[in-house]
């Protein structure tokens, strides 16, 4: 459980910080022979700070249950 909720604070935060996750997508567009042409393109996957929030608060709640709790 203490891993769980480290791995959930990292990602809570990174997804507060910064909103989202940006990828580059490649794409053949034309294709005459052998020329082709790509088209490469930036998109961004956007993460709701809410959701980021939330990771954030379920991983702090998971160290502070493992905490208290004796094995």
């Amino acid at each position: 459980m203490r891993i769980t909720g480290i791995i959930l604070i990292i990602l809570g935060a990174i997804g507060l910080a910064y909103g989202g996750i940006t990828y580059t997508r490649s794409r053949d567009t034309v294709s005459v022979g052998p020329i082709s042409a790509t088209v490469t393109k930036k998109e961004t996957l956007p993460v709701p700070p809410v959701l980021g929030g939330i990771a954030l608060l379920v991983g702090i709640g998971l160290l502070v249950g493992a905490g208290k709790r004796k094995v």
